[in-house]
């Protein structure tokens, strides 16, 4: 799709010679006649440059430039003058100008400064998406389990030993694969990886090793695989456990003598990679089924890294809801969204049978429905799914089943010793009433932090003083952590 370009400029003869020189070039044009109608359509729709005379009425080009730049920072604005001289040139790059041209403007030249100016524009937007792509692969997470497995990476990505991932779908083991590449010596390498499972078993060894024009039906040239592809590098082999019998001798033998024939050729060629494998396997009872190499594990598995799932690390809920729902308001274009503690203790109550995937999946689906600008218990609730993994319901589940971990309770200040209740989730209790017990616990936490201070307690709880009364009230709570009489809470 063409570019469009504004022109702005108070001189109608001026402004159709330049719209038709940028049409027949292929661009699409918008036109405006004075600074404050330039900040307007840009305003009110988007454009891809901006081409504006400095010397107009109502709003200079300056001032216009300023007001631009504030809107949309990003924007590729060429400033044009008959007029010009170097201290309105050097003003106007200050203000944020790609390039400044002098009346009468050669149609060459203008098509140039065009031309390199959103070139340029599309640079920054690549450079851009690249961070955001590099960004997507930083852990959050501050537990026990994480610390564990940061040490691990810490000692073991330095070194050539190879790494073996275990976890669950969705526990983020390509996360761990990357980060050992990227604090290794071979960061400047290629990290190069390829799925097991995802390859039909009579490709895998061409995806793999490569093939020579010829080897097979549909080998119409020469292909470089993942092996060469890593040299110097890092290849990691997601799901090995779904990798064929036949095809774990020949990665048996790569790994060992650090060499490969493509398929259908007959040059050996000497590849220098380190592997990281992953599976959601117990490769130990594959062995026992016969279905995986025992010599090939042993190969592999020189340091193992557990990836847990996220039921075994809730204390990192809170910080990986906030990061996910940051990008997810800025992926969709939406205000930015907080969660209310209530929506923080549903959230947290739940399972997460697909882990990180599906956590970072849900706050999507929550940045994407909710108004905003928090969201309520309530929205959480509605959300999240009804099966597998879901906050327990009277009567679903036995009584006598064990309980999980209990739920972690956000706070904006140093922790203070929690209310001896210590709120539970209950299979007695409907949902309605288990919500009123987190929040109940909350504002208990709450005032025995700010020793009874009802007014810095709603500040950090993020609500209205008045609000926070009347929440009290509706709970039967009062001043000193007292419960109204006949008021049933916590623990029952």
């Amino acid at each position: 799709m063409p570019a469009t370009v504004l022109i702005v400029d108070d001189e109608k003869n001026i402004l159709l010679t330049l719209q038709t020189s940028l049409q027949l070039a292929g661009y699409r044009t918008e036109l405006a006649a004075s600074g404050q109608l330039a900040v307007d359509v840009v305003s009110a729709r988007p454009v891809d440059a901006v081409l504006m005379d400095v010397k107009m009425p109502d709003m200079d080009g300056l001032t216009a430039l300023a007001r631009l730049m504030e809107l949309k920072p990003e924007l590729p604005v060429i400033m044009m003058s008959g007029h010009g001289t170097i201290d309105t040139a050097v003003k106007a790059t200050q203000l944020g100008a790609r390039d400044f041209l002098e009346k009468p403007i050669a149609r060459d030249r203008l098509l140039v400064a065009l031309r390199n100016a959103l070139k340029q524009q599309a640079m920054l937007e690549e450079l851009q998406a690249l961070r955001a792509e590099v960004g997507r692969y930083d852990m959050v997470g501050s537990g026990p389990a994480m610390q564990r497995i940061f040490s691990l990476i810490q000692r073991t990505a330095p070194s050539e030993g190879r790494v073996l991932i275990t976890g669950e779908n969705g526990t983020g083991k390509e996360l761990i694969a990357r980060a050992l590449h990227q604090n290794s010596k071979r960061k400047s390498g290629p990290f190069v990886k390829l799925n097991c499972a995802a390859v039909p078993h009579e490709l895998i060894e061409s995806e793999l090793f490569g093939h020579e024009k010829g080897a097979f039906t549909g080998a119409v040239s020469v292909r470089r695989g993942k092996f060469e592809l890593a040299h110097e590098g890092t290849l990691f082999l997601d799901e090995i456990g779904d990798m064929p019998q036949a095809m774990q001798t020949k990665l048996l033998r790569v790994l060992q003598e650090g060499e490969l024939e493509r398929v259908g050729g007959a040059e050996t060629i000497k590849v220098n990679v380190r592997v990281i494998a992953a599976t959601n396997k117990n490769l130990e009872k594959e062995i026992e089924a016969g279905r995986f190499r025992e010599d090939l594990y042993y190969r592999i598995n020189v340091v193992q890294i557990h990836s847990p799932p996220l039921r075994e690390r809730r204390e990192d809920l809170p910080a990986l809801i906030d990061a996910f729902l940051k990008e997810a308001c800025t992926k969709n274009g939406r205000r930015p969204l907080s969660l209310s503690p209530e929506a923080l203790a549903v959230m947290s109550a739940y399972d997460y049978p697909g882990n990180v995937r599906e956590l970072r999946n849900l706050v999507e689906r929550l940045a994407i429905l909710c108004e905003g600008p928090v969201v309520t218990g309530q929205e959480a609730a509605e959300l999240l799914p009804r099966g597998k993994g879901a906050v327990p319901q009277p009567g679903s589940v036995d009584a006598a089943a064990p309980r999980p971990p209990p739920l972690p309770v956000p706070t904006a200040a140093p922790a203070a010793p929690a209310p001896a209740s210590g709120f539970r989730p209950r299979v007695d209790r409907t949902f309605r009433e288990q919500v009123e017990d987190a929040e109940r616990e909350i504002i208990l936490f709450t005032l025995a932090h700010t020793q009874d201070n009802v007014t810095e307690a709603a500040r950090l709880l993020d609500l209205e003083r008045g609000h926070f009364y009347k929440k009290m009230k509706a709970l039967g709570l009062r001043r000193g952590g007292e419960k109204d009489a006949g008021t049933s809470g916590g623990e029952g």
